[in-house]
C-alpha cells in the first residue's frame, strides 16, 4: 500500500472512530465572515460606529466583519433580519436605543428586543443637545421653562419625524417640565436643523454632531445636554437635569446583539472584543469626533438598559399619544 493510501486509510479509521468529518462550524468562532447588519441607512451615527467596531474586529479576529446596511420602517426591517438569521454567532445586529422605543411605537411589530435578541455589548452613547434660535429669550433652561409656561402653545420644537429620539426626548422635557410646547415633525432631522438655524421654529433637542457648528458660529444658542453626565465637547453646558429638570436623561445609546440561542461563545469573546476595542486610543478620539462617549460593560448591563427603556419610553409615548401612521 502507498503512503498515500495508508495516510487516507488512517484518516477513514480516526473519522470512523469519531462519527463523523470534523464541521466548520464546530471550530473556534469566528472561522469565516461576520455579516454586521445595520437597520438603517449609510452614513449615519449607526452606521459609523458599526464600522468602525467592523474595521476593529476584522483586525483583531483575523475573519472580516462585513457591514450590511438593511433600512426601512424605522429600523425595523434591518432588526428582523437579524431576530430570523440563523444563532450561529455570524449575524450580528448594531443598534441604537430605537430598539427599545420600537415597541411602544409599532404594536405589530415582527420581532421582540428581549425574546428575540441575546445582549453582546454597549457601544457608545450620545447625548443630544438642547438649542434653541439666538432670538429666543432664553439663556438657561429654567428661562426657557418660564418662558414656555407664560406662553402655553406658543412656542415650538423641531425633531427628524413621530417617534424620533429627539421627538422622544422633546416629549420627556414637556411632560417632566409640565409645558405646552408644540411637536413640528420633519423628514428627517437636516430638514428640522434647517428651519430651527432659521427661526422657523424655536427650539429643538439635536444630535451633537450636527448641532456643534452652529453653536460655534453663534448661529443657535446651547443649552443643555441631555445625559446624565456633562459632555467633553462642550463641558461648560449643564446636563438638563443639573439645569433645573431633575432626573431628565435622553440619550441614544449603541448596542451589539446577537439573534437568541447564539453561541455563549461568540457572544462571550464578541463582549470581551468590543470591551477591549473601546480602550484603543484611536478608537476613542473617533467616538469624540462623533460626540459619542464609550460605554462597554457585560451582556447583563444592555439587558437592564433595555427593560429600563422599555418601560420608560412606553410611558412617554403613551402621554404623549404618539402614533407612527
Amino acid at each position: 500500500m502507498g503512503s498515500l493510501h495508508r495516510a487516507a486509510a488512517i484518516a477513514l479509521a480516526v473519522f470512523g472512530v469519531l462519527g463523523t468529518v470534523p464541521d466548520a462550524s464546530a471550530q473556534a468562532w469566528p472561522n469565516k465572515s461576520v455579516r454586521v447588519v445595520i437597520p438603517f441607512p449609510a452614513g449615519g451615527s449607526a452606521d459609523t460606529l458599526a464600522r468602525l467596531l467592523g474595521q476593529k474586529l476584522t483586525e483583531r479576529l483575523g475573519q472580516p466583519f462585513v457591514v450590511d446596511n438593511r433600512p426601512g420602517a424605522g429600523g425595523n426591517i434591518g432588526t428582523d433580519v437579524v431576530a430570523k438569521a440563523p444563532a450561529d454567532g455570524y449575524t450580528i445586529l448594531v443598534t441604537p436605543s430605537s430598539l427599545a422605543i420600537a415597541p411602544s411605537l409599532y404594536p405589530n411589530l415582527s420581532w421582540d428586543p428581549v425574546k428575540d435578541f441575546a445582549p453582546v455589548a454597549l457601544v457608545a452613547s450620545t447625548p443630544n443637545i438642547l438649542v434653541v434660535h439666538p432670538s429666543i429669550p432664553a439663556n438657561s433652561v429654567r428661562e426657557l421653562v418660564a418662558l414656555a409656561k407664560s406662553k402655553p402653545g406658543q412656542l415650538n420644537y423641531a425633531s427628524g419625524g413621530n417617534g424620533a429620539t429627539n421627538h422622544l426626548a422633546g416629549e420627556l422635557f414637556k411632560r417632566m417640565t409640565d409645558t405646552q410646547i408644540v411637536h413640528i415633525p420633519y423628514r428627517g432631522n437636516p430638514l428640522a436643523v434647517i428651519d430651527v438655524l432659521n427661526g422657523q421654529v424655536a427650539m429643538m433637542f439635536d444630535f451633537m454632531i450636527t448641532s456643534l457648528p452652529h453653536v460655534k458660529a453663534g448661529k443657535l444658542r446651547p443649552l443643555a445636554v441631555t445625559g446624565t453626565k456633562r459632555s467633553p465637547q462642550v463641558p461648560e453646558l449643564p446636563t438638563v437635569a443639573e439645569a433645573g429638570v431633575p432626573g431628565y436623561e435622553a440619550s441614544t445609546w449603541f448596542s451589539v446583539m446577537a439573534p437568541t440561542g447564539t453561541p455563549a461563545e461568540a457572544i462571550t469573546r464578541l463582549n470581551a472584543e468590543v470591551n477591549a476595542i473601546l480602550q484603543l486610543t484611536d478608537v476613542r478620539e473617533r467616538l469624540d469626533t462623533l460626540g459619542a462617549e464609550p460605554m462597554g460593560g457585560t451582556p447583563a448591563d444592555v439587558a437592564a438598559l433595555i427593560r429600563a427603556d422599555l418601560a420608560k419610553w412606553a410611558e412617554v409615548v403613551k402621554a404623549a399619544s404618539i402614533k407612527i401612521e
